[in-house]
């Protein structure tokens, strides 16, 4: 049986995205807990802070200031409290040598992001379900 979805993590510097991402999770399961960061480094910073969730499931978009989504794959998958933690790789690239490397580099799946609300909201279901 699956594990049930509580709490998914969005790593995105699009604000737009968050808002959306929000809507869409909250239509799809509005009990699944939503944390957000704009960049790989804050998003360590809100996985080592004691008041937020461990996540069950973290989307990553890769163009990110600061720390962009493969440098904190990278570092993600070398620590051994984070390194099962599914991450979808969540972005506007098709390009399929970088999915090829993300998934080289232990992300769980390369999700382009949809073009409509509906689409996203089918993608959300079918992960979190």
């Amino acid at each position: 049986m699956a594990q049930k979805i509580e709490t998914l993590f969005l790593v995105d510097d699009d604000r737009d995205e968050h808002e959306l991402f929000e809507d869409a999770l909250r239509d799809v399961d509005g009990a699944i807990e939503l944390i957000t960061a704009k960049n790989g480094a804050e998003a360590f910073e809100k996985l080592r802070a004691t008041d937020v969730n461990t996540p069950d499931i973290i989307f990553l978009d890769l163009n990110m200031p600061k720390m962009d989504g493969k440098q904190f794959l990278r570092e993600i998958k070398a620590k051994k409290e984070f390194e099962d933690i599914p991450v979808y790789v969540y972005t506007t690239s098709s390009n399929v040598q970088e999915k090829l490397e993300v998934l080289a580099l232990g992300a769980a799946n390369f999700i382009t992001k949809p073009g409509s609300y509906t689409e996203l909201c089918d993608t959300l279901r079918s992960v979190v379900s």
